[in-house]
This record gives C-alpha cells, sequence and structure tokens, in this order.
C-alpha cells in the first residue's frame, strides 16, 4: 500500500508546479512584448522571471546593501538570507530567493494545516491549505519577495503562543518585524494570548523578546545612514504618505478611488488621477482601484468572521494588518498592494474554511480564486503590474 502524502504536501506540491509551469508557458507565448523588459541576471528566464518588479530590489539589497533611500523601505530579513545563501551559491542571489520563498512556502501549508486542525478539524484543515494555495496571490509564495518567509513567522508566531512557548512567539514576532512593516499588528494579538495564559507576567516578558530582535533594524539604519527611522522615511520616495485620518483616511480615498474606477470602466470619461507613472493607463488604475476594493471588502469581511470563529487574537491580527496599509495609501492608487497584502494574512484562509464546509461552497471558492490566479499569471509573465 502506497504511503498517502500529507493534504499540505500535496497542496504545495501540486500549486507549486503548476504555477511554475502556468507562468513559463504564458512568458513563452508572450515573449516578443516581454523580453525587452525583462533584465536577466542569474541562470536564465526559468528563475529570473520570479525576480520581477520588488524582487529585483531584494536582490540588488542582497547583492549591494542599502545603497539607496528608496531601498530602505524594504525590511531586512529576506534580503539578508538572500545575500547569504546568495553567497554561499556563487552570486545565484535569484535561485536563493527562489529557493527560501519554496522552503517557506511549505513551511506554511504545513503550519497552517497545523493550526486549521486544531481550529477546524482535518477536513477544514485541508481546505485551508488549498484555499492557500490556489488564492489569486500565491504565486508571491515563490517568487523573490518576503511574503512567504512573512507569513511562515507569522504562522509559527501564533502556533508558539496557542502552546504557550511564549519565547517562540516573541522571537517569531520580532523576526516577522524583521520582514515587513505590518509584522507589529502580532503583538497586540499575541498580547492578547499571552495575558490569557497562567503566567501572565512571565508570558508577556517573555513575548517582549520582539522589540529587542525589531530594535536592530533602526539601530542598523542609525549607525549607517544616520537616520533610525529610514525605513518610515522612504515609504514617501514610493508615493506613500501618512493619513492623517489613520486607517478610516485609506478606506475612505480607496472606495472614491473604486467609484471613480467604475464610472470610468462604464463611461470612459469619468477622472482618474494620472500620477500613477506614466506607463501606466487610465484604465490600468481603474481596474487596480476597483480590484484591490473588493479584494479589500473581502478581505474585511474574513476578518469579522475570524474574529467570531477563532477568537479575538486572529481578528485582532487580521484588522491590524489591513489597517496598517490603509494607513499609509498612495494617491492615485490608495489600496495599491492590497491583494497581495492579504496573502499574508493566514486568518483569512481560515476563516474561508470554516464558511466553505458544504461542497458547493467551497468548489466555488476554489474556482474562483483558481480562475483570478490564471489571469494574475498570464499579467505576471507579460510584465504587468500585479500587487
Amino acid at each position: 500500500m502506497r504511503p498517502r502524502i500529507p493534504p499540505w504536501l500535496a497542496a504545495f506540491l501540486a500549486s507549486r508546479v503548476l504555477l511554475w509551469s502556468g507562468v513559463l508557458f504564458a512568458f513563452l507565448w508572450f515573449t516578443p512584448n516581454v523580453i525587452t523588459r525583462q533584465q536577466p541576471h542569474d541562470l536564465g528566464y526559468g528563475l529570473d522571471i520570479f525576480s520581477r518588479w520588488d524582487g529585483n530590489w531584494y536582490v540588488r539589497i542582497a547583492r549591494s546593501g542599502y545603497e539607496t533611500g528608496a531601498s530602505r523601505a524594504f525590511y531586512p530579513l529576506y534580503p539578508l538570507l538572500v545575500a547569504g545563501i546568495g553567497r554561499a551559491f556563487g552570486g545565484h542571489y535569484v535561485v536563493a530567493g527562489v529557493l527560501i520563498s519554496l522552503a517557506a512556502c511549505a513551511g506554511c501549508m504545513w503550519l497552517l494545516w497545523k493550526l486549521a486542525e486544531s481550529k477546524l478539524g482535518r477536513d477544514g484543515a485541508s481546505r485551508a491549505v488549498v484555499l492557500l494555495a490556489v488564492f489569486p496571490m500565491s504565486l508571491f509564495l515563490q517568487a523573490v519577495y518576503a511574503e512567504a518567509l512573512y507569513l511562515l513567522l507569522t504562522l509559527a508566531a501564533f502556533v508558539f503562543a496557542e502552546r504557550r512557548q511564549f519565547v517562540g512567539a516573541g522571537v517569531c514576532a520580532g523576526a516577522a518585524m524583521a520582514t515587513r512593516t505590518a509584522g507589529i499588528a502580532l503583538l497586540p494579538a499575541l498580547a492578547l494570548l499571552a495575558w490569557r495564559s497562567e503566567r501572565r507576567t512571565a508570558a508577556l516578558a517573555k513575548l517582549a523578546l520582539a522589540l529587542p530582535i525589531f530594535a536592530l533594524w533602526p539601530l542598523y539604519l542609525w549607525r549607517h545612514v544616520h537616520d533610525a527611522l529610514a525605513f518610515t522615511h522612504a515609504q514617501r520616495d514610493w508615493g506613500r504618505h501618512v493619513s492623517a485620518a489613520g486607517p478610516f483616511g485609506g478606506l475612505v480615498d480607496g472606495v472614491r478611488a473604486a467609484a471613480r474606477g467604475i464610472r470610468y470602466l462604464a463611461a470612459g470619461h469619468a477622472p482618474v488621477p494620472p500620477t500613477a507613472g506614466a506607463s501606466t493607463s487610465a484604465t490600468q488604475i481603474a481596474l487596480q482601484n476597483v480590484e484591490a476594493f473588493v479584494f479589500l471588502a473581502v478581505f474585511i469581511a474574513l476578518a469579522v468572521i475570524a474574529w467570531r470563529r477563532l477568537g479575538a487574537a486572529y481578528g485582532i491580527f487580521s484588522i491590524v494588518s489591513l489597517a496598517i496599509p490603509l494607513t499609509v495609501p498612495t494617491d492615485a492608487r490608495p489600496l495599491l498592494s492590497m491583494p497581495r497584502f492579504g496573502l499574508a494574512i493566514f486568518p483569512l484562509f481560515l476563516a474561508l474554511a470554516a464558511i466553505t464546509g458544504t461542497a458547493r461552497r467551497y468548489v466555488t471558492a476554489v474556482a474562483v480564486s483558481a480562475l483570478v490566479c490564471g489571469l494574475v499569471v498570464a499579467q505576471w509573465a507579460h510584465y504587468e503590474w500585479v500587487s
């Protein structure tokens, strides 16, 4: 009798192979349109195709460090790992980045399965890993992006906290905070779990290990560029600004941008701000604003479900994770990258698994996600902005 492959491993292997095959097929199909924009710098298009957009920045930081102000918007843990492994591989930083993301992705599937099984049972766990695997932005889990590593660390932090192992939770939280801005959303969620433990004070003290770990990042910036908050100031180089109304400012701007986008798509003449870049058409801006708002609406609904079905800690983590990018919107596209940000909020997938218990709901969710994922793969291969 053949040994049965664990569901999380089957989801990981099948989704990664299919995504890689789909991206390569789309790339080769659209080669005449893509080849002039892709700058090969590793082992050929089979790997270079996963180092686009932010991936090029991560490779540049891994190779040469934080040379420019804009580069300091990228937190250090992922490029540090890419730099170390890339040098061990003889300067093949893209290979290193893809391998790190794939290894982290496998770890994400395993930890999500473990966490979901304890909350939703084996069937719910199977649904959760498949829903993550076919999520429209899941190609970032194997690209030279920090998403997979960040998702792994947030899952590990929650697993440790649920087991009352708050030293591990604090270390993982600190590492997550050194990977992406949204890592700070772990602190209130994990603090709630620590507060509910038998040894409250000791648990909170252990969880506080996250702070000195993260402090290494501003300390490095202070020493090298004499600006400990350079990572926040760098957001201006990417067109982001802090909203005076906090997340509500970004939310209102996002609603208005989506409304403008709908009017433009319906009539073709509604005003769309032209400040998103010369290479981005008004139609693209309109579509991206509508798409981002739809994703945000779904994420907010799932965050509420996560709070109700999984507990306040999971809901708090989801809501704060959404509030952070809403607090720093851009002008023309206030919800820029919101679909990708949702990829790393794992309680959303637990919530989606919880409400897709019937075959019809589950098949519908998988089919819709897979369809949109296919469109995203084609866009990515064509070197179009995805998220």
